[in-house]
């Protein structure tokens, strides 16, 4: 009840600037009971709902909030099974059935399919052709977002004590970012397909320089 009375403190800006409300996480999925109860308020006063979930899931989850979803975000990393094993520590077989199984329930909400661009990982066009073909089946999809690799956290593992394991890794240029994009659009799946910020590659790199360097920001 206090997650929905902060939320409608809000709710002119909402309507009129045709906003609503995204859970994300963590994963929103871990706690079914109370996502739902939340995105249901907020239907009820007519504010937009999405959540952001990596869908690996249990059905019983899903089901428990689809009623109350006007949007679903929800990253591909990876098509190949091993591959996404690999790199992620779990099978996607999970994450793939929850997609179609959504995609073919009786609710009229719009899929979002997210794609973290990563440098040697995921950007091969084997990769991006087979996700694409995938994304065709997608009935419900509204568009497809492609999220470059940065390296943003770094501070964040640095405070948590933990190694990040793509020191190496730099990011990528904007002419690599469309690139890719424009391979994605040539397999038509049908869909607007953008890049999900103003990518600079300049920018994101002084932006990254700053999280590496916390010394060098300046606090407000």
């Amino acid at each position: 009840q206090q997650v929905v009375q902060e939320i409608t403190k809000d709710e002119i800006f909402y309507f009129h600037s045709k906003g609503g409300v995204t859970i994300s996480g963590g994963e929103p999925l871990f706690q079914p009971d109370f996502v739902a109860k939340v995105l249901q308020e907020c239907r009820k006063i007519g504010i937009h709902t999405a959540i952001e979930t990596s869908l690996y899931a249990k059905l019983e989850s899903i089901e428990t909030i689809l009623p109350w979803l006007n949007a679903l975000y929800v990253d591909i990393k990876l098509l190949d099974r091993k591959s996404h094993k690999k790199w992620t520590g779990v099978d996607n077989t999970l994450i793939l059935d929850n997609i179609q199984k959504i995609d073919n329930s009786e609710y009229p909400l719009e899929i979002i399919i997210r794609i973290p661009l990563i440098p040697g990982v995921n950007d091969s066009e084997l990769n991006l052709s087979a996700t694409a073909k995938f994304c065709k089946s997608i009935k419900k999809l509204k568009e497809i977002e492609l999220l470059p690799y940065h390296r943003l956290g770094i501070e964040t593992y640095r405070n948590l004590g933990m190694d990040y394991l793509l020191k190496d890794l730099v990011s990528p240029s904007s002419d690599w970012v469309m690139e890719r994009s424009h391979f994605l659009n040539q397999q038509n799946i049908g869909v607007p397909i953008r890049v999900a910020f103003a990518y600079n590659s300049q920018n994101q790199r002084q932006a990254e320089d700053l999280a590496e360097n916390p010394s060098q920001r300046i606090n407000i």
